[in-house]
């Protein structure tokens, strides 16, 4: 069955504090209004929308569009990965966003309001970007997840798990990010890790270290302002052990990208990061918690095609 001309809608209804779920009638009338063809399900647990990309596309559909915020589109991109019927740069991604963070629309100038993200989604201006994959473990088991946007480790893994405890009773926000960053501060400490970058090793007391493909996260941070979707590389950035006073004092230099002139901050390119630690160092990818090291990541270069904004 070929539904390569039609969409498929993944509707997070729990996204943005119900967001997803109190705003999709406005939504589908837009979808309606501006012609274009759909089916739409909603998500009812967590990864689930991993299960329903998976299915769909090997249904026959080519093109979705996720409703949702970033985690629902990571869950989309680990359904596009592990489905059998289309190399996974022929599935693509649109995004219509009611999430708290919307990181990974900001760096292609997806909007955030309703009737302009449709017409980005209309006019169907579409580009190849990077996916990550990430190999480690989680209850001594070994795992694998792909991602879209970036991953973070040590204190922002932290940060991310207090701030999806906070979403999952319903309280997530726009500040949900800021409160854990604040209340994490308080107990966490740094790991030495020994990274290593295409095959050069560095050893490092790492307070916060991302792999990122795209610009952005906890909400508008902007942790890796040089990155580039579509370069075949990861850009990482390592924060060395640093006072808490120091992390306040800096919370706006992460937001304009100007932090990475400090002295606690490593920046490095690669398309292979291998990471090991004692004691773990846990993860994140696109705001999802995951598990800790040992961790391998790799880039897929224009592993996908995305919608983007102008």
């Amino acid at each position: 069955m070929d539904q390569s001309g039609e969409w498929f809608v993944i509707v997070n209804p729990n996204a943005g504090r119900r967001k997803g779920e109190k705003d999709w009638l406005e939504i589908a009338a837009l979808l309606n209004e501006a012609g274009i063809q759909y089916t739409n399900v909603f998500t009812e647990h967590p990864n689930h929308a991993v299960k329903l990309a998976r299915k769909y596309i090997e249904n026959g559909y080519r093109k979705i569009i996720v409703v949702g915020g970033d985690g629902t589109l990571n869950e989309v991109v680990n359904g596009v990965y592990t489905q059998k019927k289309y190399p996974p740069k022929e599935i693509t991604l649109a995004m219509i966003s009611v999430g708290t963070g919307n990181d990974w629309g900001r760096s292609f100038n997806i909007p955030m309001g309703y009737r302009d993200a449709i017409q980005v989604i209309k006019n169907f201006n579409t580009r190849l970007q990077d996916v990550g994959r990430v190999s480690y473990l989680a209850q001594n088991l070994p795992k694998q997840r792909h991602f879209i946007n970036m991953a973070g480790l040590g204190f922002d893994a932290m940060v991310a798990k207090r701030t999806n405890k906070v979403k999952l009773k319903g309280k997530g926000g726009p500040f949900s990010y800021i409160i854990s960053l604040f209340t994490s501060l308080v107990s966490y400490q740094s790991i030495n890790c020994s990274v290593i970058v295409d095959g050069k090793k560095t050893s490092a007391d790492v307070f916060s270290m991302s792999v990122a493909i795209c610009r952005f996260n906890g909400g508008g941070m902007m942790q890796a302002p040089d990155a580039i979707p579509d370069d075949g590389l990861f850009d990482i950035t390592i924060i060395t052990r640093v006072s808490r006073f120091l992390v306040l004092r800096s919370i706006k230099k992460l937001y304009d990208g100007t932090f990475l002139s400090m002295p606690q901050v490593k920046t490095f390119r690669g398309a292979k990061v291998e990471i090991e630690s004692d004691p773990a160092l846990f993860l994140e990818t696109d705001g999802e918690s995951l598990g800790h090291t040992p961790m391998n990541f790799e880039i897929i270069p224009l592993g996908i095609t995305v919608v983007v904004g102008n």
